[in-house]
């Protein structure tokens, strides 16, 4: 796949264009790309019989299409397959910002809002290989090492991938913004970072003796920022 720096911006749209605060909107592929590919958890919204719903779940990307599985029976999914259109949003909270006025407190975080329909991956080989994509994508190579899927396990779950029609994204950075006559207050203000960090790993309590932590979970080093380590993953395999 060609460098995302050298692909065009997603064009703003009456749905994603950035309208509050408009400055923080990102629409080139390069930023909302990274930040899809920076998580493992999404919420998707969609509307069955004029209900409206919104589902957590795991997902992943492919190019411009995005992915996510879960069981054949689930409601959401069973819904989904009927070509209804889905919204997927991405939300890292990167540091709490504390200001000088209950007013201007804030977050910074990165987020993006992705819009397409859902479509079932039919194909049992396909449906095979995806699954078998996103296990490789957070611990490559691993899908050589362990049990293959089975029929029924594959029967049971559903794979559905949605191309990204219209995308954009809404990043907050820096500090507090204050306004000019309260910088004289006498309390602190600042960010305070947030992080997901890794931890050290535990082995199965019915793992058997002698079996070292293999290198397809290498990569989770102690103490390295989770996010950091998926867009490591991503970039590697030049998704």
């Amino acid at each position: 796949m060609p460098d995302t720096a050298v692909l065009p911006s997603f064009t703003p749209t009456q749905r994603t264009r950035v309208r509050r605060v408009h400055e923080r909107g990102r629409y080139d592929r390069e930023t909302v790309f990274a930040i899809l590919d920076s998580a493992m958890m999404c919420h998707i919204g969609y509307v069955i019989d004029g209900q409206p719903y919104v589902t957590p779940t795991l997902f992943w990307r492919e190019g411009e299409r995005l992915y996510w599985h879960g069981s054949s029976a689930s409601r959401m999914l069973r819904a989904q397959t009927t070509a209804i259109p889905v919204c997927l949003t991405v939300t890292h909270v990167d540091g709490l910002v504390v200001a000088r006025s209950g007013f201007h407190h804030s977050l910074n975080y990165r987020a993006v809002m992705a819009f397409g329909t859902a479509e079932k991956v039919e194909d049992p080989a396909e449906k095979e290989a995806g699954l078998n994509a996103f296990v490789d994508r957070v611990y490559p190579g691993r899908t050589g090492l362990i049990r293959p899927i089975n029929a029924q396990e594959l029967k049971a779950t559903t794979l559905l991938g949605m191309t990204i029609e219209e995308a954009s994204a809404k990043v907050r950075g820096g500090g507090p913004v204050d306004d000019e006559e309260d910088y004289t207050a006498d309390c602190w203000a600042g960010v305070v970072p947030v992080t997901q960090h890794i931890g050290a790993a535990i082995p199965d309590a019915r793992l058997k003796p002698g079996i070292p932590a293999q290198p397809e979970v290498g990569h989770f080093v102690e103490g390295t920022a989770f996010d950091q380590v998926l867009l490591m993953l991503a970039q590697r395999t030049g998704v």
